[in-house]
């Protein structure tokens, strides 16, 4: 691993145009190790970019990036730095064994592929060829690959996409125990299920910037009023809508969903002036958060 006292990602004020089109406009970002941090934002966002020049795939037009305090391309040489990807890197012909000890052969040390396999939780594969793996086969297949060289900071990019719901919850937990042994960790996913549940800290991007950053809780807490849900057959979405601080009405089959900025007052109508009954009140979700933070009329 690394020293705890050098920042696993430090970058300041990154610029990034491409045709014109400017793609990162002055991304300031600073990662602690042991962190695992959530990279939010929708398509289009910056999040792509930035992650390529965090890995140096690209060099940024203005600013600087530092990772463990040196340069990107020289912090991956060095085996501090892993990223798994979508998709690309495997050979179909290859057995998930043979990748990896390809893979192997390509640094001074490693940590044993039988070691990975397991960390992985592919061990019960290993001599399947990567063309008749699943899709969330090969990814734990990229993740092993990744973990070969001990990095200190763990790049994914949409990690678990092909894998089941069990699949998706013993990959997070073999993350989270590497965080805890001090590994850094940056994921982008589009499931923010998994961004509010396994991530430390969510940064989310919008139109090249960065447009929030902190806990989880925190996040939750830039969107004021919250979601009401009842249950209401027939349910009269013009006249909910019409009602005072309702601001948006959502129906799926008899169950309506509600934001409001006064939960109380909205209750109170509702049991009493109509026929909603198993009513919940619950805080902004992650979701709403999001559309909340990246949609158009949204300032960054």
């Amino acid at each position: 691993m690394t020293s705890p006292s050098v920042a696993a990602i430090e970058a300041a004020s990154l610029s990034k145009s491409f045709g014109g089109v400017r793609a990162v406009t002055g991304v300031d970002l600073t990662v602690r190790p042991g962190e695992i941090v959530a990279f939010l934002g929708p398509n289009g966002a910056g999040k792509t970019t930035t992650i390529d020049m965090l890995l140096g795939l690209t060099n940024p037009d203005g600013g600087e990036v530092r990772v463990f305090g040196l340069a990107p391309r020289t912090a991956i040489a060095r085996g501090l730095v892993s990223a798994v990807l979508q998709t690309g890197g495997l050979l179909k012909d290859l057995t998930v064994r043979e990748t990896l000890d390809l893979t192997a052969s390509l640094f001074a040390e490693t940590r044993p592929v039988a070691e990975v396999l397991e960390r992985a939780g592919i061990s019960e594969i290993a001599g399947r060829r990567v063309g008749l793996c699943s899709g969330g086969q090969q990814q734990r297949l990229r993740f092993a690959m990744a973990l070969l060289s001990d990095p200190g900071l763990l790049i994914l990019d949409e990690p678990t996409t092909g894998m089941d719901v069990e699949g998706r919850r013993a990959f997070w937990s073999a993350i989270r125990a590497d965080a805890d042994r001090g590994r850094t960790v940056l994921f982008a996913t589009h499931y923010l299920d998994e961004a509010d549940e396994y991530a430390d800290r969510i940064v989310l991007m919008s139109r090249g910037a960065i447009v929030a950053d902190g806990a989880t809780a925190a996040i939750k807490n830039l969107v004021s009023g919250r979601i009401v849900q009842v249950t209401l057959p027939d349910a009269d979405l013009r006249m909910l809508a019409a009602l005072p601080a309702v601001d948006d009405v959502t129906v799926q089959g008899d169950r309506v969903t509600l934001h409001t900025s006064d939960s109380d007052a909205l209750a109170r109508h509702l049991l009493t002036r109509t026929a909603a009954h198993d009513l919940e009140i619950t805080a902004q979700n992650l979701e709403s958060v999001f559309l909340a933070l990246t949609s158009e009329g949204a300032s960054a």
